[in-house]
């Protein structure tokens, strides 16, 4: 009796939680047109990525998906354009374990484009163990996830200073919170855990508040967004005996991409938020920050990555 009573509790619980989670979705309701404006989302091919450029064609903008996966990100460009009829939509191919790609693509980029209003930072992996490195030498899941998105940033400044009022929206996890053992001096590390998620989730807020920093006093603000506990496909990389526990929480309590993407978008889309420029927004409003971070802090982290991704003098093009 005692365990059918456990279990009773337990059923009600998920219920209720489910239930209240439901009832806390939040929508971004700007109308913000974006014709005339170009934006450009990393790992758009699904999951948020895709949401996000869906909900950017829809309002008119050119459309640029920053894909590993050719025939993916063709297939979801495609689907964009004939749901939106908005056919200035196209896929332009970038591998973010590769700091040679993230360069020819921004030299691309910056070929057929005179103008960046948005940049999505959103591809990531949950890629742990130290065996999976990239071709830099860095764990991949800090490539992936922080160094190549920093880099991509700083080289497309230059291209989004030409634009009024562009944004950057660093996409965040609430994991940031729980992140542990965090040295700054020790980023190139290899670790292999899953706490270095985390760890990359709280260096994308360290550098949106850095990154907001330097560009004081131009057209360009920057957030962190955390888009919530979202069923995408980021979990088929969680390790083989987390799977199925992942598989049946996220089918239950998670939120569908299309309710993950309304806090990034919402930061890319509605007024009035540039007095928050680097902070932190979940479910479309600001909040605090996760972790109490010093300036000196998110400057350190600054300079080491810069060195860490090779930047060029010439390359730079913030304060």
């Amino acid at each position: 009796m005692n365990i059918l009573f456990i279990i009773f509790i337990l059923i009600i619980s998920s219920i209720i939680i489910k239930i209240y989670l439901r009832l806390t979705i939040v929508k971004c309701n700007s109308q913000m047109c974006l014709i005339g404006k170009t934006a450009l989302i990393t790992g758009a091919n699904t999951g948020i990525g895709y949401e996000i450029a869906l909900d950017f064609a829809k309002r008119g903008a050119r459309v640029i998906l920053a894909c590993r996966n050719e025939q993916k990100a063709n297939e979801a460009c495609r689907k964009i354009i004939n749901g939106t009829g908005n056919e200035n939509v196209v896929v332009k191919l970038i591998d973010l374990s590769s700091f040679a790609s993230v360069r020819a693509f921004v030299e691309d980029v910056k070929k057929s484009e005179d103008h960046l209003n948005i940049l999505v930072n959103n591809a990531a992996v949950l890629e742990v163990g130290l065996n999976s490195l990239t071709e830099d030498g860095n764990l991949l899941v800090m490539q992936v996830n922080y160094f190549s998105p920093f880099l991509l940033t700083v080289l497309l400044t230059d291209l989004m200073r030409k634009s009024k009022s562009s944004r950057i929206i660093n996409l965040t996890s609430v994991m940031a919170r729980v992140a542990h053992g965090f040295n700054v001096n020790k980023m190139g590390n290899a670790v292999g855990t899953l706490n270095d998620y985390g760890i990359t989730k709280l260096c994308m807020i360290l550098f949106t508040i850095e990154l907001a920093r330097r560009l004081d006093e131009r057209e360009i603000t920057t957030y962190s967004a955390d888009p919530g506990l979202v069923n995408t496909e980021i979990f088929k990389q969680t390790p083989s005996n987390m799977h199925n526990l992942a598989k049946f929480f996220k089918r239950f309590f998670f939120k569908t991409p299309e309710e993950g993407a309304q806090t990034p978008i919402y930061c890319s889309v509605a007024k009035g938020i540039e007095k928050f420029n680097g902070e932190n927004f979940v479910d479309c409003q600001k909040i605090k920050r996760y972790t109490i971070v010093e300036r000196q802090q998110s400057k350190q982290c600054w300079d080491i990555t810069e060195k860490i991704v090779s930047l060029k003098p010439n390359e730079i093009y913030l304060s």
